[in-house]
């Protein structure tokens, strides 16, 4: 399951923690091939019309996730490391009439472990605890999303 934790990390902080019985280039794949992505990405119910990626270092990524309601939200970034199939590091902000919000960086580590792969995501630095929480609450919804999938 999902651990939510800011131990010793300042409060705007998100860090999570799940294990996967798959090897990591399988994980790391999920993230980086637009024809995985568009499976699970996004909370439980939602969906992906659109999704460009150019995984590479500075390279942009964006989607589309479209609710059981038909409403839309936007999100994008760039790529700022990339180490196959150890680590990904991209900037993320929502898209709201036109403007791009907020930006912070998620950090996804994919630890070797015997029995499969460690994942482990930060993201920071977010403007507001409520904004963390939020998306402790889509994330942890989208790696459940992401173990179905794998």
């Amino acid at each position: 399951m999902a651990e939510a934790a800011t131990g010793g990390m300042p409060d705007r902080v998100l860090h999570l923690v799940r294990h996967y019985p798959h090897p990591r280039e399988r994980v790391f794949a999920a993230w980086t091939e637009p024809a995985q992505l568009v499976k699970w990405w996004g909370p439980k119910g939602v969906h992906i019309p659109h999704c460009q990626m150019d995984v590479r270092v500075d390279g942009s990524w964006e989607t589309t996730m479209r609710n059981e309601d038909g409403r839309e939200f936007f999100v994008s970034g760039r790529y700022l490391e990339i180490t196959r199939p150890a680590r990904l590091v991209f900037t993320w902000a929502w898209t709201s009439d036109g403007e791009r919000g907020h930006e912070t960086t998620v950090t996804v580590e994919f630890n070797e472990k015997r029995d499969g792969t460690e994942l482990v995501l930060t993201q920071t630095l977010f403007e507001t605890n409520e904004s963390r929480d939020l998306h402790n609450e889509g994330w942890s919804s989208s790696l459940d999303c992401l173990a179905e999938h794998l």
